[in-house]
């Protein structure tokens, strides 16, 4: 089961004193916009909407759509002066964006131009102690981006010490994963883990005290549970074979990623469909499969430019891929792209 949740009907959006400043720097912007290629006219998808940083330079290079979406009821704070700018070529639509041939369909619309993907968890979440996404801040262990569902606190009091650590090791890559999950079922038995703080100083226990220039001994760990709670590779996969039914023959569709396992999958995902899928042995031949439904815009993945770095480091780690939609037919829905041994997600 997915933890994607309903669908709604497009959001409506009233300019408010209270809305915040957008803290969140989009990561490649020129290099997704360029991907994307937006013409007078078109529609396109900006599946992650966020601060509506991608949906703002995509509105203002060119007369065309913008369908937003994304699962977090407070991003929509952001749309008020876009709406305020761009007025009706701006729909937003709040919901995950593996239900986006639905949420599409909501507004009028079933194929379109263009789809982008920003992946993750967004600057201002994690900028947001009482969301509980980041251990650099003490706030509830919560982590849900839909404010739906299972908390990280209520994951950590039931789930079995197995369970925690293949959630650990699958999402979080994290060697010490069973060495994590004990001491959690340990240190619950006397003391409930309500706190980010808890989890992090817990975690650091195990693995050791933070280091410089390093990264944070929680950072896997925090990521692995964010990553489950929210079902994100899942709503990764859904997400990507849902733009390639609804993108039309030279639809265009760029995603970015910012860590391995994400990566993988949208590497994945693309290999077959752009007849790079190649043969398992070079002492046996080609497979023949299905029509290639997209081409390559690059070979290689889009990096940021040292200088984007040095201005956004959350840019260091970010791969841009894309590729253009044939007229061939989209590929079965299959879930073999999600990660060996990945849990069962929650349901919300």
């Amino acid at each position: 089961m997915t933890s994607r949740g309903h669908v709604t009907q497009a959001h409506d959006v009233t300019p408010s004193p209270s809305s915040p400043s957008a803290p969140h720097i989009p990561v490649l912007l020129s290099e997704v916009a360029t991907a994307m290629a937006p013409r007078d006219g078109g529609v396109y998808v900006d599946g992650t909407f966020g601060a509506g940083g991608y949906t703002q330079k995509i509105l203002s290079t060119a007369d065309c759509t913008v369908l937003a979406i994304d699962r977090d009821p407070t991003a929509f704070a952001f749309a008020a002066p876009l709406k305020d700018q761009f007025g009706d070529r701006l729909v937003c639509l709040e919901g995950c964006f593996g239900d986006m041939a639905e949420l599409v369909a909501t507004a009028g619309y079933q194929t379109v131009d263009g789809v982008m993907l920003d992946l993750g968890v967004s600057s201002m979440q994690l900028d947001q102690a009482e969301r509980g996404f980041s251990f650099m801040r003490d706030g509830p262990l919560d982590m849900r981006m839909s404010r739906e569902g299972m908390s990280a606190q209520e994951l950590l009091e039931t789930a079995e010490a197995d369970l925690l650590a293949d959630i650990l090791f699958v999402y979080g890559e994290e060697r010490r994963a069973r060495a994590i999950a004990r001491a959690i079922v340990e240190k619950r038995a006397s003391q409930a883990l309500t706190r980010t703080s808890q989890l992090a100083d817990l975690i650091c226990g195990v693995l050791g005290q933070p280091r410089a220039k390093q990264a944070h001994p929680a950072t896997r760990s925090f990521q692995a549970l964010r990553i489950y709670l929210n079902d994100e590779l899942g709503e990764l996969v859904s997400g990507l074979q849902a733009a390639e039914q609804i993108l039309h023959p030279q639809g265009r569709l760029a995603v970015v990623t910012f860590h391995s396992l994400e990566d993988r999958i949208v590497k994945q995902f693309f290999a077959p469909r752009t007849g790079r899928a190649g043969r398992p042995s070079r002492h046996q031949p080609d497979i023949v499969g299905p029509q290639a439904s997209f081409s390559e815009l690059d070979k290689r993945s889009t990096k940021a430019r040292p200088e984007e770095i040095a201005a956004n480091p959350r840019a260091r780690s970010a791969r841009l891929r894309a590729a253009q939609r044939t007229t061939a037919p989209a590929y079965p829905a299959t879930t073999d792209l999600m990660p060996a041994r990945a849990p069962q997600a929650v349901s919300s």
